[in-house]
């Protein structure tokens, strides 16, 4: 098993809070993890899968279920899926506060974003943390197993998988199931053939910016559907909106946003690209490494880190800039070459965006100096220093 880095964060947060929620896309190791945490808190938790009939019968009367286990700890899988249970977490969560069980009590798991849980007329405030738990990143694996994690993604499933095209397979089966009954099962009317279709261009526009009145023509609908659609992918964890980084520079920066597929194996399964020949020859590959990166450094920043990117009407762009609540600011272009230069583009940028520090990332081994503001580093070691 793959030890996941967010795992002693979960354990220290169960020590304190009542609950804490696990959330990320289907397959991404949730219940694993969930498991592993719990078994080792309290080898006689309770798990219990929302989508399995048999435990969704256990919930029939809530209230006495979760009484009646209110000495264990709870794993709830899935709990997007009932909404209503949270009212009565909220009651028995106080009660077993009062009982002397302050923290502990609840692991929630979900495949939906944070504020799509909270549509419920219940939030929990108060009780919960919430921690998002993203696909494998470099610091999950071996530093020689990058370009498989790139070209199959960081789906456990996906990446372990003995041979690509089996990988592949596994991939296009998990879009299917998205397309055919997640997303219908959160009450979205709209075809599986229009929505594969909208995830598609998406994949062929890799980390451009957000033109939704050109994907409302593609399609056929109307510009405030692609807003809404755009909104479950990210809700779903399926795609990233990356946002602009606004300052007084005395430029005229653009205000539209970036759009990723968050997943680069599901990217390349989308674009039929099977082997990493394939990507290399694709004309996405530049796209695909920039959006690989994108998602390692977000699964592994502090929550409270801002991460957006830098461009001007005339072209100046920076791929990434991150802000940590200190004001420290770290500026970041991503190259997929084995020698990045210094562009103009990339030096007015800096200039512009004053970072304590800078890097070039790219697909090397070697730290070296670009300039006297300006680093060369590979992806492992920039995980490290920016966590």
């Amino acid at each position: 098993m793959i030890r996941r880095i967010l795992e002693p964060k979960i354990a220290e947060r169960l020590s304190a809070f009542p609950a804490v929620a696990i959330l990320g896309p289907r397959q991404v190791g949730k219940t694993t993890l969930a498991l592993e945490v719990g078994r080792k808190l309290d080898s006689e938790c309770i798990y219990v899968d929302l989508e399995r009939p048999s435990d969704l019968a256990k919930l029939s009367d809530p209230e006495l279920f979760l009484l009646h286990n209110r000495s264990r700890l709870v794993i709830l899988d899935e709990v997007q899926r009932a909404p209503e249970l949270f009212a009565t977490l909220r009651s028995v969560i106080d009660l077993r506060r009062r009982d002397g069980q302050p923290t502990g009590q609840y692991l929630l798991l979900g495949s939906a974003s944070k504020d799509l849980l909270q549509q419920s007329s219940e939030s929990l405030a108060g009780r919960i943390i919430y921690s998002d738990l993203s696909p494998l990143n470099m610091l999950e694996i071996a530093s020689e197993q990058q370009d498989t994690l790139w070209l199959r993604g960081g789906y456990p499933i996906s990446f372990l998988q003995t041979e690509d095209e089996m990988s592949l397979l596994w991939r296009e089966s998990l879009i299917t199931t998205y397309l055919e009954r997640d997303i219908p099962m959160l009450g979205r009317a709209t075809p599986a053939d229009v929505l594969r279709r909208f995830w598609t261009m998406i994949a062929h526009c890799q980390g451009g910016l957000l033109n939704a009145s050109t994907l409302a023509e593609g399609l056929g609908i109307s510009n405030t559907s692609v807003a809404r659609t755009i909104s479950l992918f990210v809700d779903l964890f399926l795609c990233r909106k990356l946002m602009p980084w606004h300052r007084n520079t005395g430029k005229r920066l653009v205000k539209s946003p970036k759009l990723y597929i968050r997943d680069s194996g599901l990217l390349h399964a989308l674009l039929g690209i099977s082997t990493f020949n394939d990507l290399l020859g694709h004309p996405i590959v530049g796209a695909s490494w920039e959006g690989f990166v994108v998602e390692n450094i977000a699964s592994v920043l502090p929550p409270n880190v801002q991460m957006s990117f830098y461009r001007t009407s005339a072209g100046t762009e920076v791929d990434l800039v991150l802000e940590y609540p200190s004001n420290k600011r770290i500026a970041i272009e991503i190259k997929r070459t084995l020698s990045p230069t210094i562009t103009k583009s990339l030096s007015d940028g800096i200039a512009a965006i004053e970072p304590k520090e800078s890097y070039v990332v790219y697909p090397g081994s070697a730290l070296y100096p670009l300039a006297s503001n300006l680093e060369a580093i590979p992806l492992r070691q920039l995980l490290e220093r920016v966590a």
